[in-house]
């Protein structure tokens, strides 16, 4: 029981964690230098091409350090009682080598998310409803592109750990209660393509 509280609190914990180190970089962060950005919004495109929607926002918190918040939301049902509903936030604090929003960078992230699913993907989802939440860490490697003073593109991977509470059931419609489960997942955790609007 322990064990489970533990991990239904892991995802508000790391969230407060990024926050209130990101804001004490800041507070001790000198000013001055040249001008670079501090806020952009962005959407993910590989989430766009799977019909859902998504928003993030990323703002600079020290000089070589950003806090990327992406939240992805898909509500949408497939025919054939096929479904692939979920909700997704993963924050990220990201360690930039020359500086923020331009090159390479280095993430660490958290990720919660409860989910839906069922009739997609492999023959074993394909015979079952999955329905329960996950949260996790990882860490992350990605590259932005500058294409104007306002625009951007980005690319991301990123691997980790997730721990996934979920009921499965028979048939994805309603179907009979099968099992509750949990399961300790180590993989891949973070794929993006992203288009990048600088707001300042």
């Amino acid at each position: 029981m322990r064990h489970y509280l533990f991990f239904r609190r892991l995802p508000g914990l790391l969230v407060l964690l990024l926050l209130f180190f990101g804001g004490v970089l800041r507070a001790q962060s000198l000013s001055g230098g040249r001008h670079t950005p501090a806020l952009s919004l962005k959407s993910n495109l590989a989430y766009d091409a799977t019909g859902g929607f998504n928003l993030g926002a990323e703002f600079k918190v020290a000089p070589r350090l950003t806090v990327d918040l992406p939240l992805v939301w898909n509500p949408l049902e497939f025919g054939e009682n096929r479904k692939w509903k979920h909700f997704l936030v993963q924050p990220e604090l990201r360690y930039w080598t020359c500086e923020p929003f331009n090159g390479h960078f280095l993430g660490i992230h958290a990720h919660y998310a409860f989910y839906n699913v069922g009739g997609v993907g492999s023959r074993w989802m394909k015979d079952y409803r999955f329905e329960g939440w996950l949260a996790g860490i990882g860490v992350s490697y990605g590259y932005q592109w500058l294409l104007s003073s306002r625009w951007s593109i980005e690319a991301s991977v990123g691997v980790g750990y997730a721990y996934m509470d979920y009921d499965h059931y028979l048939c994805r419609k309603c179907g009979t209660f099968q099992a509750h489960d949990r399961m300790n997942y180590f993989g891949p955790t973070k794929a993006a393509v992203s288009l990048i609007y600088i707001i300042k």
